[in-house]
């Protein structure tokens, strides 16, 4: 058989054409140091801020000291089998994490990764941990509540979607009790929740999950985990993982709740991890940009206008103080950056009073927006009643002739004081706690004993339940609380204090 050359030729041109090298570049790098969970990287003169970088054994790190002739990174995983000399390569990609629906009733790492035994993930959806904040232009003025179900803040401190309201307290005084009771009280309102847990024994994230489980709250919630036995980098894109997570749901028109427990422990590690990166200190040791740490996730939370979505993210971040010291730095940067505050007392805590808030120091800068109209009508005079009460009580101890005034107001303060306490996982609908409030301050408990002020509250809920449903209907689909309404509820109040014996 003779071949031409020219067909040869021809042959070998096409096979040219089609030949591909398919050589995959990517820069690399060495590790010169490596410790704390810190690794010294030379080369990579490409590597973005916070972009993800893989070692030799597999092991993740991120970049974040980009200086002239090396890489600051910190590890997102052991550092036991990276070492000196090892090669590291630019994968082009940052940290992020998967959203989506899937995420629902699960519990997962800072990195997203389940860690619930309940298998893989199937998301959708993968988000950056890291992302600017709306801007103004996209963000809708928050006033639609966000009820807590617990009296005391529905009435004095009210939450709209959208907002960041700070819980503050010292240890142990019931912070993460009120966000749990919070989450539960969003069971059939089509409000998602993330309860991130920063730093905490594993124990103690078990026990949370075991109770939003029980209460069958998990099937709208996720848990972000990084418990106090992980590395600080993990510690530190905990709240920026579950805020992303979040922020799927909001541009999708979702309203999410999201609980960062807590920002002190978060602070405190990016403090550790900063230290070790060399980055100078300042003010206790902290990073000079530790207020931009805070404010740039709490910044996330908003609610969206409707030609964005209309979804919304609410936050609740808790700051941890000491010895009730408000004024400490990670604290007010916190105080400054949200809208709002709720602050747990300790004194009030040991003396019974549960949840133990502080109405003289917790605020709402939304105010009266995030209430219903029936609710705002009511509570007015609430706050004014009991700071009357905290100031009367205070003169009162000296044990001098009281007049009969005085001994009105006070009477009131301790009824209103009782009522406001509330057993821990028994959140009050908005309606509920709209009837009890007007009974309290239009002083239907004035001839009950204190100590049966919570037994009146009960029995009144249960009668206005199954002899006058109507109330509770009305004030649920109107919001409002109109003339015609009070009388009835008046007519039900007395008609119920006929029927108990006093």
């Amino acid at each position: 058989m003779n071949l031409k050359p020219g067909e040869i030729s021809s042959v070998i041109k096409a096979e040219i054409k089609r030949y591909s090298t398919g050589l995959n570049v990517t820069e690399a790098g060495t590790v010169i140091q490596v410790g704390d969970g810190i690794a010294r990287i030379y080369g990579l003169s490409k590597a973005m801020s916070s972009e993800l970088l893989e070692f030799e054994n597999g092991t993740y790190g991120m970049a974040l000291n980009l200086e002239e002739d090396s890489i600051g990174a910190v590890l997102l995983g052991s550092d036991a089998g990276v070492k000196e000399g090892d090669s590291v390569r630019l994968t082009g990609r940052v940290a992020e994490v998967p959203a989506g629906d899937a995420m629902l009733g699960r519990v997962v790492n800072a990195l997203g990764q389940p860690i619930d035994q309940k298998g893989p993930i199937n998301a959708t959806a993968y988000r950056p941990i890291e992302r600017v904040a709306p801007g103004v232009i996209t963000r809708e003025e928050v006033n639609v509540p966000l009820q807590t179900g617990i009296k005391a803040i529905d009435a004095m401190a009210p939450i709209g979607r959208g907002q960041r309201e700070l819980i503050i307290g010292d240890r142990q005084t019931g912070k993460t009790a009120v966000c749990i009771d919070t989450i539960i009280n969003q069971k059939g309102k089509n409000v998602y929740c993330i309860y991130v847990a920063i730093g905490q024994k594993a124990s103690s994230v078990a026990r949370i999950v075991k109770t939003l489980d029980d209460f069958g709250a998990m099937e709208y919630s996720v848990v972000v985990a990084a418990s106090a036995s992980e590395s600080a980098p993990l510690l530190f894109i905990a709240p920026f993982s579950g805020c992303a997570i979040g922020e799927e749901w909001m541009e999708s028109g979702k309203d999410v709740l999201i609980v960062y427990d807590d920002l002190s422990r978060h602070a405190v590690a990016y403090r550790a991890m900063s230290l070790l990166l060399r980055r100078p200190p300042g003010r206790e040791a902290y990073p000079g940009d530790v207020f931009y740490l805070h404010s740039r996730l709490l910044e996330r939370s908003a609610r969206l206008s409707r030609e964005y979505g209309g979804g919304s993210i609410t936050a609740l971040p808790i700051i941890e103080t000491q010895a009730g010291d408000i004024s400490a730095y990670i604290p007010t940067n916190v105080i400054s950056i949200t809208d709002g505050q709720i602050y747990m007392e300790s004194e009030m805590f040991n003396a019974g009073i549960r949840p133990a808030i502080n109405p003289g120091l917790s605020v709402s800068r939304v105010g009266g927006s995030a209430q219903i109209k029936a609710m705002k009508k009511i509570a007015g005079p609430l706050r004014m009643e009991l700071a009357q009460y905290r100031e009367l009580a205070a003169f009162a101890q000296f044990g001098s002739d009281l007049d009969k005034d005085t001994l009105d107001r006070l009477k009131q303060g301790e009824r209103i004081v009782e009522i406001l306490k509330q057993p821990q996982y028994k959140p009050l609908t908005v309606e509920q706690q709209v009837i009890i409030l007007y009974a309290v301050t239009h002083r239907y408990l004035k001839d009950i004993n204190v100590e049966k002020a919570l037994d009146f509250e009960n029995d009144l809920l249960n009668y206005i339940e199954t002899e006058s449903p109507d109330i509770i209907s009305e004030i649920h689909e109107t919001g409002e609380f109109r003339p015609a309404l009070e009388e009835k509820l008046i007519a039900a109040l007395d008609k119920f204090k006929k029927s108990i014996k006093i």
